[in-house]
């Protein structure tokens, strides 16, 4: 919940040295349903992405970030909170529009909590984020940054969108998950930039910002949050990229499509960082770049995606990048196993607060990593987790990956040596299935959703 009274209170206090340009600027790009094998470094033969190679060249490049639930809701409330989906009730995506009872043709609803018909256990999931969980954008705000939020938000309809969630001003944002089409009308009820008339939806939402930037003048630190409509449902590239892509090995129909809209938002990252650079505020910028989920598709080296086995490395598994001139050495790679999770106290912690004043955080600072390129371990494993069909958890630990039904099944891989986990080695590892079971429980008891659990103590 936005607090402006407090955040006149906490200027008063801030130091001048925490004023200062020591700290970054920050922009993340967190785009929709990219998955970390979707960009031209890792798969040069189908894939263009200049912009976001250079920044994996000059930046530093996590091998191994995940997902808390690779769905488009939970996913950015994760990233907004630093708590768990499963700890927000949060563990699908939120419906809307007038095929789903509660809400009107406008995506609005007066219902907290939906249902799947789908979901063994039944777990009622929220249709908004609350107002009384902190944001990133919140925390920012108290230690004097000032919050541009861009593009889709999917987590609530007008009382919660992002202006009343800590961000200063929000564009491009609608009560829905997906666009209509790139091309206008973006949005079902034209919401979204009624004026446009003929521009590719990523386009209009990198000229705001370029223009964002360019006009900026206000006296405080500026985070950008770019979240892309973009590559999600429909596959619609930009007509002058769509051409390029047809014909390639392996991008046959909507897939040609799926890799133009990639590039589409290649383009875009780079004119955001070319419009920091004529700002002169590209040194002491932050570049943060990510995604909600796997691909709509599946593509090697992983199995799975958003659609099917989901909490598997292709559709958990996404691309992390950071860079920070000056700070972040060039051309670095870290294979620390991380969360979205572990972005809210990142960001706290490099804009000059203390992410341990912030109650049932899920994940940890990331920053002996950007200074050091250290390789950070973790208290606990990491666990994934969703309510739509049988598979529901994950836990990732070491070496290791167990996936969990809610009939009880498991599967237990070592993803290292096996990253298409084809090779179920849980009857042959009994004793590492067993602790990693007995990790899921303590966990799911601990953000209070046992009585969902697929699996006993």
């Amino acid at each position: 919940m936005y607090r402006p009274w407090l955040l006149l209170g906490v200027l008063a206090l801030v130091s001048t040295e925490a004023l200062s340009s020591d700290r970054p600027n920050i922009v993340l790009f967190f785009v929709d349903d990219l998955g970390w094998s979707n960009l031209g470094y890792r798969q040069p033969d189908q894939f263009d992405t200049p912009n976001i190679d250079l920044l994996a060249q000059q930046g530093i490049d996590l091998q191994q970030a995940y997902v808390a639930s690779p769905t488009c809701s939970p996913s950015r409330a994760t990233l907004l909170t630093g708590q768990h989906p499963a700890r927000l009730q949060m563990v699908r995506h939120i419906p809307g529009g007038p095929k789903h009872p509660d809400f009107n043709k406008f995506g609005r609803t007066d219902v907290e909590f939906n249902l799947w018909p789908g979901d063994p256990a039944q777990f009622p999931c929220r249709n908004w984020l609350p107002l009384e969980h902190v944001t990133y954008a919140e925390a920012l705000s108290d230690l004097g940054y000032y919050n541009l939020f861009v593009g889709k938000w999917h987590l609530g309809h007008e009382p919660y969108h992002p202006i009343h969630q800590g961000f200063d001003r929000q564009i491009g944002t609608s009560n829905f998950g997906h666009p209509k089409g790139y091309y206008p009308p973006y949005a079902p009820n034209g919401e979204v930039f009624p004026d446009a008339k003929t521009q590719y939806l990523t386009d209009r939402i990198t000229d705001e910002t370029v223009q964002f930037i360019s006009d900026y003048s206000i006296d405080q630190p500026l985070m950008i949050s770019l979240w892309y409509y973009n590559v999600h449902t429909p596959s619609q590239g930009p007509s002058d990229l769509v051409p390029k892509y047809q014909g390639r090995e392996g991008l046959d129909g909507k897939r040609a499509e799926y890799a133009a809209q990639v590039a589409a938002v290649d383009r875009s990252v780079g004119r955001v960082r070319k419009a920091l650079a004529d700002k002169g505020i590209d040194d002491n910028t932050l570049i943060i770049f990510t995604s909600d989920q796997g691909s709509f598709f599946e593509w090697e080296p992983y199995r799975g995606g958003k659609r099917v086995d989901t909490l598997c490395e292709g559709g958990a598994r996404v691309p992390m990048i950071f860079h920070w001139p000056s700070v972040i050495a060039e051309g670095a790679v870290n294979e620390s196993i991380v969360q979205t999770t572990d972005l809210f106290p990142t960001l706290v912690e490099l804009a000059g607060g203390d992410a341990s004043s912030y109650d049932n955080l899920d994940g940890t600072s990331l920053m002996p990593i950007l200074r050091d390129n250290v390789t950070i371990q973790r208290n606990e494993p990491i666990f994934g987790y969703r309510a739509y069909e049988d598979l529901y958890a994950s836990v990732r630990d070491g070496d290791w990956k167990l996936l969990v039904n809610r009939s009880g099944r498991v599967a237990l891989y070592n993803v290292v040596k096996d990253r298409s986990e084809q090779h179920d080695l849980s009857k042959k590892r009994p004793t590492i299935t067993e602790k990693l079971k007995r990790e899921l429980w303590r966990w799911e008891n601990r953000v209070g959703v046992a009585q969902f659990s697929g699996i006993s103590p």
